[in-house]
């Protein structure tokens, strides 16, 4: 199947009230258990690359043409995007590889600055025919440079989608990055007047903080691409704690990463199930 683009699949999901996973890639295993969990689900996904993981590896480049590689190879559409990139010029690097969106995150600048370069950012990547994604009030827990508690004002962000015609807006809402509990409470109505207002698709960053019941809802009113990434590391380091406990002489990582790498494909499945039916 040939490379699918953020837009096809997120596009549609807008239109018919559904949920997209987009879940982050750490290393290889990570994306192979998200594209082996979206090809066992029938379900597409799109794979992300965060800044902080570009500085882990040391360059956008080796984790980022793998991804690609299994996308391209996936047996369901899987696109393959960068995200919260607070460098331009690591946007124009994941553009001239080959990924087919960007989230271009300017949120911790006046609001001003914010358009004024998310505009530049945008006619940039859609002369390539990347799709955007920006943010517009801070979402918390991203190591301090997002203000916990802000949501987004639908007024401001019908304003910042026509000044800047980004494709997709990341919205605060009551979720937090990097929780490790399910426990955030999520504020519904103003997802609906969101959607109203921005009149594109809306993003849940810091979904991993958000119980089941609570995505079906934030879905059902009104958002569609739902970022998921410390809920499927707990899981994957849960995987190899138990491996390294039973079997402490272990000196092969193969022996602890695959099982960690299916507890990942699993629940990447399962999760894309819940976002397909959530509306329904």
């Amino acid at each position: 199947m040939p490379l699918a683009r953020t837009g096809d699949i997120v596009g549609p999901a807008h239109t018919a009230r559904t949920g997209v996973g987009a879940f982050n890639v750490v290393q290889i295993e990570h994306a192979e258990a998200i594209v082996s969990g979206a090809e066992h689900a029938g379900r597409p996904v799109i794979l992300q690359i965060s800044e902080n993981t570009v500085r882990y590896h040391g360059a956008l480049a080796p984790v980022g043409l793998a991804s690609l590689a299994l996308a391209r190879s996936a047996r369901v559409p899987v696109a393959v995007h960068l995200d919260h990139a607070e460098s331009v010029g690591l946007v124009e690097e994941a553009v001239a590889l080959g990924f087919s969106s960007v989230m271009f995150d300017a949120s911790r600048l006046p609001y001003e600055e914010n358009v004024a370069l998310t505009r530049e950012v945008a006619e940039r990547c859609h002369r390539a025919d990347v799709w955007v994604e920006a943010e517009l009030g801070e979402v918390g827990g991203k190591d301090g440079a997002h203000a916990p508690g802000v949501r987004t004002d639908p007024d401001e962000a019908r304003a910042f989608v026509r000044a800047t015609g980004v494709d997709a807006l990341a919205v605060a809402v009551g979720s937090s990055h990097a929780m490790l509990t399910r426990d955030a409470e999520l504020d519904l109505p103003l997802i609906t007047r969101l959607r109203e207002e921005a009149r594109v698709p809306l993003v849940l960053h810091g979904s991993s903080g958000v119980s089941d019941g609570g995505l079906a809802k934030a879905v059902a009113a009104g958002m569609t691409k739902v970022n998921v990434s410390t809920h499927l590391n707990k899981l994957f380091t849960r995987a190899v704690r138990e491996h390294l406990a039973a079997d402490p002489a272990v000196v092969d990582p193969r022996k602890y990463l695959g099982p960690a790498r299916a507890a990942v494909a699993t629940e990447a499945a399962r999760l894309l199930h819940l976002l397909a039916g959530a509306a329904a």
